[in-house]
């Protein structure tokens, strides 16, 4: 088992080596959150490439009271929120291709699904990531970090630096938009979504 706090602490003393182990143990972790956030890989590597550069930055100022890990979400989650979209007229490789039926995934389906049921997980998980790209980046980022992370409330609040009731009523109002979106793009799409409440 790693000891991340002296891998820390060795970082802080100057050795570049231990702060290269910090991130080859959470490189993909923070990637992830990082694509959940910006919805393409590109974005993704700027963001989670330029929080490594900014933990970096801060590293003696970090007190090593929260885990390293929130740490790193904490950067990210506020790179996020403060980054400005810029014009993109680059494209990824994990963006949907776009056809004159409509985007399509760049997906392998799953040889034990039915074909049907590969296009409707695909055209549902498509649908979730345009609702989540409208919502305000606050819904978002509480929404990703709790049921794509799976934080906790308290894990969330120390990402983001709130309360945990302030989490739980945002993510509350979150998934409430989510579902609202949700429909409404799936109505003007032509196709229900199953009632849950």
């Amino acid at each position: 088992m790693v000891d991340v706090k002296a891998l820390v602490t060795q970082a802080q003393n100057g050795n570049v080596q231990a702060f290269e182990q910090l991130v080859l143990l959470y490189q993909d972790r923070l990637y992830g959150l990082c694509h959940r956030l910006a919805g393409n890989h590109t974005d993704a590597q700027d963001l989670a490439q330029e929080a490594f550069v900014r933990a970096y930055r801060a590293l003696g100022k970090f007190r090593q009271e929260a885990d390293f890990g929130t740490y790193l979400h904490r950067i990210a989650v506020n790179l996020w929120l403060s980054y400005r979209k810029r014009n993109h007229n680059e494209f990824s490789l994990d963006d949907p291709v776009l056809t004159t039926e409509g985007e399509l995934l760049r997906q392998v389906a799953d040889n034990n699904q039915q074909p049907e049921q590969v296009l409707e997980n695909a055209e549902f998980q498509l649908l979730v990531r345009e609702a989540l790209a409208v919502l305000p980046k606050e819904h978002r980022a509480v929404l990703v970090l709790r049921e794509m992370e799976s934080l906790s409330y308290e894990e969330i609040a120390a990402t983001l630096g709130v309360a945990p009731g302030t989490v739980k009523s945002r993510l509350n109002r979150a998934r409430n938009a989510l579902k609202k979106t949700l429909r409404r793009m799936a109505a003007k799409k032509g196709f229900e979504l199953p009632v849950t409440e």
